[in-house]
């Protein structure tokens, strides 16, 4: 079979796309965007089948505003596939989303990227689950009344807090996975103690390729299999690449510090923030090659029912190079088949291993 038959057999699934960020500045997802990573369009010509929208809030909000965020995201995203119901249909579980593509539609399902919004609530948490959420990312780069980040050098709980215990706990009574990406070390390390049901890591790399606190250690990916779960390889290009990330990183600063300028006064910053783009896109990306020596890793360490894809797209601003949009997915499947794996075991890396804890 060619790999294009192929990706077209498999159910493909992104377990972490950024999107509703673009909903909040209008996007209309029915059209071919010129800008962004992903609209439905697009998701039909790259043969993707599912996508989660991350219902994201920053660390920054406080807690009222963070609820009120995440609601106006599941909000908006309920309105876009509405649009666009020839083209997408929302989906709660797998049996749903089978069902999606059956009726020649794409499923668009949600899962919450920053566990403030349930605040210091459990009922939160289940009034969430109802609304449809059926992931949650614990944290984002700041610690919260769950857990702590991997991106803070001062912890609060030292793991998980004794309420991110009680949560632990109801997202495994309800059924909604529990997302380790972006916790601390020792978070991870608390919620494979305390979970009872498989755990994922829903955009992650792995830590002995690229060496990055957001990734993965090989252990707490032996971890995260032997309970069932699975790493679903992240398509950033300092995640994947280490050689990448020491020139990016301070490119990255700059271009963050020229966009406050530019906001503050656009005329007369313009020079500036354009110049700082510039040469932050200017860097040779690694190639989409580098997300399956990822996805090779995981599989040589834990074997090929424990890994999947998780894009990040539309929350990344480069993207490896040959896989700039969801349109591009295809390549990973004949770079897959180029290296020997067999129409099965692609057919679980592409979705299948997700959709089994679905």
């Amino acid at each position: 079979m060619s790999y294009k038959n192929l990706h077209q057999d498999a159910f493909v699934l992104d377990s972490h796309c950024d999107t509703p960020l673009t909903l909040i500045e209008g996007a209309d997802l029915g059209k071919r965007l010129r800008k962004g990573h992903f609209d439905f369009v697009r998701m039909r010509d790259g043969g993707l089948d599912a996508v989660f929208f991350a219902i994201y809030t920053s660390g920054k909000l406080d807690p009222d505003a963070a609820t009120r965020r995440a609601l106006q995201l599941i909000a908006r995203t309920y309105d876009s596939v509405e649009a666009n119901s020839d083209k997408v249909a929302m989906a709660f579980c797998a049996e749903e989303a089978y069902s999606n593509r059956e009726r020649g539609l794409g499923s668009v399902f949600m899962g919450m990227e920053n566990g403030a919004p349930i605040q210091n609530d459990i009922s939160l948490l289940r009034l969430f689950y109802d609304m449809g959420i059926r992931y949650m990312t614990l944290c984002h780069a700041a610690n919260n009344e769950i857990c702590d980040s991997c991106a803070t050098k001062e912890k609060r709980w030292n793991g998980l807090s004794p309420f991110g215990i009680e949560v632990i706990r109801e997202m495994n009574r309800l059924g909604m996975l529990i997302d380790v990406s972006h916790i601390s070390d020792d978070s991870f390390n608390d919620v494979i103690k305390y979970s009872t049901a498989p755990v994922v890591a829903t955009h992650s790399c792995c830590r002995s390729i690229a060496n990055h606190p957001r990734n993965l250690t090989d252990q707490m990916i032996k971890d995260l299999a032997a309970g069932g779960g699975v790493v679903q390889i992240n398509f950033y290009p300092p995640f994947l690449n280490s050689s990448y990330a020491e020139k990016f990183w301070p490119l990255c600063d700059k271009f963050d510090e020229a966009s406050d300028l530019y906001k503050e006064d656009p005329k007369r910053y313009k020079d500036i923030f354009t110049q700082a783009r510039d040469n932050m896109f200017a860097i040779e990306r690694p190639s989409y090659k580098e997300v399956v020596d990822h996805i090779d890793h995981v599989v040589k360490l834990v074997g090929v029912n424990h890994v999947g894809i998780g894009s990040d797209f539309d929350g990344i601003e480069v993207t490896p190079e040959g896989l700039e949009g969801v349109d591009k997915l295809p390549v990973i499947t004949k770079e897959l088949k180029l290296r020997g794996y067999s129409e099965n075991d692609i057919k679980l890396i592409l979705g299948g291993n997700f959709m089994r804890l679905l």
